[in-house]
């Protein structure tokens, strides 16, 4: 593990932060520039991402910007939490929607949820670039291989 236990059980996105604040945040906000500020704003609450977890194992391939992930299982509980990090602002807030929508579930959870579903309803794809929606899809993809590793293991 690159991080402690703390780190990833105490991510605030998918907590405190929940899908409902985002839904709620979309919903009120009309303006796309004003969305773009409140995606941005919940790549703030991040946590610190641990360099030694910068590694090749951890980048997530696919994304226009530079991405990590990693993650801890929790047997204890069956839950999975994940840490991600960027150097490109949107990208961290599109970090945050996916991690308020995934971190914290039982691996069979995650794999049931329909994050698509959740784009569609956020209408993220019309308004990102075409190369951001493809680096939205690889992270999606490195979690969902990562909840299915763990759920055979």
């Amino acid at each position: 593990m690159t991080a402690s236990k703390d780190t990833f059980v105490n991510n605030p996105l998918g907590k405190d932060t929940t899908l409902d604040d985002v839904l709620d945040g979309f919903e009120f906000l009309d303006d796309w520039e004003e969305r773009y500020a409140f995606i941005i704003d919940l790549g703030k609450q991040l946590p610190a991402f641990p360099e030694q977890a910068r590694i090749e194992e951890n980048y997530v391939h696919g994304c226009q910007s530079q991405v990590w992930l990693t993650h801890h299982y929790d047997e204890d509980s069956g839950k999975l939490f994940l840490l991600i990090d960027s150097d490109a602002m949107i990208v961290r807030g599109l970090a945050a929607i996916i991690l308020v929508a995934l971190n914290g579930k039982s691996p069979r959870d995650l794999l049931a949820t329909d994050i698509d579903e959740l784009f569609e309803k956020l209408d993220l794809f019309r308004h990102i670039s075409p190369t951001r929606g493809n680096g939205l899809r690889a992270m999606v993809g490195k979690i969902r291989d990562t909840a299915a590793r763990v759920a055979v293991a």
